[in-house]
């Protein structure tokens, strides 16, 4: 008898800095997801697709969940929030650092899900056994009818067990996406994130948070990728400071991020960046929903 295709969207939530996207690149196997160490470093909800011969796992890094001050955070809020709508299974990131009780009205709505829901617990080479039992009585109060599991997202614990009850929690189905897609995102979109994750690496304070990125060349030649990137930022004097003196912060940034895209593409790399003022980006509709962003 022919073995029947599975198929499900496993969506990871859960509040900013408990390590989604580190979890989400170890479940696909592919870095997707950009990582730093800075909270609302994701922005967008991002899908890595998982294929094996009989089954397709299409999982989905979103947002950390925030209370919004601008209409950018709106945008990102609502990346988190549909993520409860279509979950066949819902991954629900805490850590032994944030308190319980963080963001309840999210949490809520977690609870009155159908579909399973496992709980995983991250950074547990950060506590010890008693306050992470401690830890495991809390949520099973507050989410009783989700599966409390240990993780270490940086070291890999656990992770192997995960993939395979999430195996095992795949509903029947044939495929959403064509059987060798990686992801939903075109390439021009993992070239804009690499270059955000150097820049929020590289500068400090509200800086990086006040950036976007917008890829406005993308040629692929035989052996050699010409891209041309825009960096947009709200005020002339981040423009200064993403600069530097004499262009060298641009220049650092610019060789750090290319040496990520060819080892992401695999071809050598020839990359402009410019940086443009665009007042109080973050605020405007039209400007959000050209970068990408859904507003509601």
């Amino acid at each position: 008898m022919e073995k029947k295709h599975k198929s499900g969207f496993v969506n990871i939530v859960g509040n900013p800095n408990v390590g989604k996207s580190t979890l989400m690149n170890r479940l696909v196997g592919e870095r997707i997801s950009i990582i730093t160490s800075k909270a609302q470093t994701t922005r967008h909800r991002i899908l890595g697709i998982v294929n094996t011969p009989d089954m397709q796992i299409v999982y989905s890094d979103t947002p950390g969940i925030l209370r919004p001050n601008y209409k950018l955070q709106e945008s990102m809020l609502n990346f988190s929030q549909s993520a409860l709508g279509d979950a066949d299974v819902l991954l629900y990131v805490t850590d032994v650092v944030e308190t319980v009780d963080k963001h309840e009205d999210f949490l809520e709505k977690v609870q009155q899900l159908d579909c399973p829901v496992l709980l995983l617990i991250n950074k547990i080479d950060l506590t010890d056994q008693s306050k992470l039992e401690e830890l495991v009585v809390h949520w099973t109060q507050l989410l009783p009818k989700a599966e409390i599991l240990p993780i270490s997202a940086l070291s890999n614990f656990n992770i192997d067990y995960i993939k395979r009850r999430i195996e095992t929690l795949m509903p029947d189905s044939p495929p959403f996406f064509d059987k060798d897609a990686l992801t939903d995102k075109p390439a021009r979109f993992f070239v804009t994130e690499i270059i955000r994750e150097k820049i929020l690496l590289y500068y400090q304070k509200e800086v990086p948070y006040a950036v976007e990125v917008i890829v406005e060349e993308f040629k692929e030649e035989e052996s050699l990728i010409r891209i041309k990137a825009l960096i947009v930022v709200e005020r002339d004097s981040q423009k200064g400071i993403i600069i530097g003196h004499q262009g060298q912060a641009l220049k650092k940034v610019g060789a750090m991020a290319r040496k990520d895209i060819e080892k992401f593409f695999g071809k050598k790399v020839f990359l402009e960046m410019f940086v443009k003022v665009e007042k109080d980006w973050r605020n405007r509709d039209t400007l959000l929903k050209n970068f990408g962003y859904r507003l509601e």
